[in-house]
């Protein structure tokens, strides 16, 4: 049997796909064969990839999720990415509309996302989150972000449950070279990402291409679960 990843015929769905780590598992998924939509507020009919549908939406807004998905059809895997940005203030400086945001997008927002696909998702689908490496690396200023994703890998293992047979994983990256943190090429940008990677056992950051394929293990392993995938370069080491 081969080892290669082959998701032809299937439907792959993106929530945040327009962009860094989303952009990687859409294009990814494209080369395995799939149909790929990405939805997010900058979305567009072409998403700026080749042969993959963009839809926009917002995933802080249930109506326009349900319209989103209502135009899609079946779906065989649902992956959601999307995430706030913002810094990591210490308690003391934590605003109100800063823990907001943060859970209406990557808890309240990925749970209407899953709600409203649900009509539409296969019976053997998957759907794949998306946490990250504070959510069990703790540290001054990690507050916010460290309950929000501790909350999705809670989410994935509970769905894991109640919507079997589908499946529900998480992936939780560590620092991985995206947008995220400034301009491709800058100084800025290359001397943290740098600086991050001389710290870590792997020596370096992750690029967003070589996380995507964590994605799309998820997709197709059809015995993979309630897991939580950390691929972070022994950050939690």
């Amino acid at each position: 049997m081969s080892t290669l990843i082959n998701l032809q015929q299937q439907h792959v769905v993106v929530i945040g796909g327009t962009s860094g780590l989303g952009r990687a598992v859409a294009q990814a998924a494209k080369e395995a064969g799939a149909k790929v939509t990405v939805l997010g507020r900058s979305a567009t009919s072409s998403a700026g990839i080749n042969d993959i549908n963009g839809i926009s939406a917002d995933i802080t807004d249930a109506g326009s999720l349900a319209a989103a998905m209502a135009d899609i059809g079946p779906i065989q895997h649902l992956v959601i990415t999307s995430g706030a940005r913002g810094g990591s203030p210490k308690l003391a400086a934590l605003s109100h509309e800063e823990m907001q945001l943060a859970f209406n997008v990557k808890v309240f927002g990925y749970i209407q996302a899953i709600q409203a696909a649900l009509p539409y998702l296969a019976d053997d689908a998957s759907i794949t989150l998306t946490s990250g490496i504070l959510a069990r690396k703790y540290g001054a200023g990690g507050l916010l972000k460290s309950i929000v994703n501790a909350s999705v890998e809670a989410m994935g293992k509970n769905l894991a449950k109640e919507l079997a047979p589908r499946r529900v994983n998480v992936v939780s990256p560590g620092v991985v070279d995206t947008e995220l943190w400034g301009t491709a090429g800058s100084e800025g940008r290359t001397a943290i990402l740098a600086k991050v990677g001389s710290g870590l056992p792997a020596g370096r950051v992750g690029q967003a291409d070589e996380v995507a394929q964590v994605y799309l293990l998820a997709m197709q392993n059809g015995f993979m679960t309630g897991a939580v995938l950390d691929v972070e370069g022994g950050g939690l080491l």
